[in-house]
């Protein structure tokens, strides 16, 4: 018995899972928010193949503030050195950072809103009030204030934006917990005995993952600016690492004379944050139960 519905929920499971598949390839916004993640994604990782980059030695001085031409499509800057390769390679540190500290974010913020909402108590209080305190101050000024505590660098950088990031998940998975902690396959899972991390991680994680990968998505694009922020203000990855905050840094100095080289940059992050935020939109139309026709 016990078999035969461990294999019809598995059934059901999958089924739905093909469901949400299908509705998100119909949905436009999610096919268009597919392809401009791939462009980028794709782009980023076959840069070194491509066309490989070396900071130190790539210069040619010849070619300093040269404008978009054929043989540099986004221009060279101040020291000769080709747009289009330091965009393309700073794509591979903006998305490595924005990904690896979205992915510590959720793994920190989803345990303490499981234990707090499960837990309840003064667990729960001691939590949410320390939850509360970080979201008192704007993420980019505390991302700013950890950065400046810590020393500028690309490392330091992506600790911060991650401990920014982790209240936002911490509170979406308590309100989440305290909803299910009380439901009757929950209860009938005590009822059998199951002990309290099993009930967290078998019975409720897996009824929490929609909303966790809307927000996940959503949060990839917010962690690039944050990236792209720290870096033109001398905090995140230093020169001469072809990030693109540092890249548009160094093009306002020279806006004047050529734009383009804070202008193709800025480019790449809008992209890639539009991108983003197409692919959060329809994840959230696709897997979120209240905004599904009846």
């Amino acid at each position: 018995m016990a078999s035969t519905t461990a294999t019809s929920e598995k059934i059901q499971g999958r089924s739905l899972a093909q469901d949400a598949f299908r509705k998100f390839f119909k949905s436009p916004t999610g096919i268009v928010g597919l392809i401009i993640i791939s462009f980028v994604v794709v782009a980023s990782l076959l840069a070194p193949v491509l066309k490989p980059y070396d900071a130190t030695r790539d210069r040619d001085l010849r070619a300093r503030l040269s404008p978009p031409s054929i043989e540099h499509p986004f221009g060279a800057d101040e020291l000769g050195r080709d747009l289009f390769t330091r965009v393309w390679h700073g794509g591979r540190i903006s998305l490595r950072v924005g990904l690896i500290a979205v992915a510590i974010a959720v793994a920190i913020g989803t345990l303490l809103g499981l234990i707090a909402g499960y837990v309840g108590g003064w667990i729960d209080i001691f939590i949410v009030w320390l939850v509360d305190i970080m979201l008192a101050f704007p993420g980019i000024l505390l991302a700013i204030a950890i950065v400046a505590a810590l020393g500028p660098s690309l490392r330091n950088a992506l600790i911060a934006i991650s401990i920014t990031q982790i209240p936002i998940y911490t509170r979406l998975v308590r309100s989440v917990t305290i909803g299910l902690r009380d439901s009757e396959y929950v209860n009938a899972a005590k009822a059998l005995g199951v002990k309290g991390p099993r009930v967290i991680f078998a019975h409720i994680l897996p009824n929490i993952l929609s909303p966790l990968i809307v927000q996940l998505t959503l949060s990839i694009g917010t962690a690039i600016l944050d990236v792209a922020a720290l870096g033109f203000l001398g905090l995140g990855a230093q020169p001469p690492a072809p990030e693109w905050g540092v890249m548009i840094r160094d093009g306002y100095r020279q806006f004047l004379k050529a734009p383009w080289m804070s202008i193709f940059p800025g480019l790449a992050i809008f992209i890639s944050v539009v991108g983003f935020n197409l692919l959060g939109d329809a994840a959230r139309d696709v897997l979120d139960p209240r905004l599904k026709k009846a």
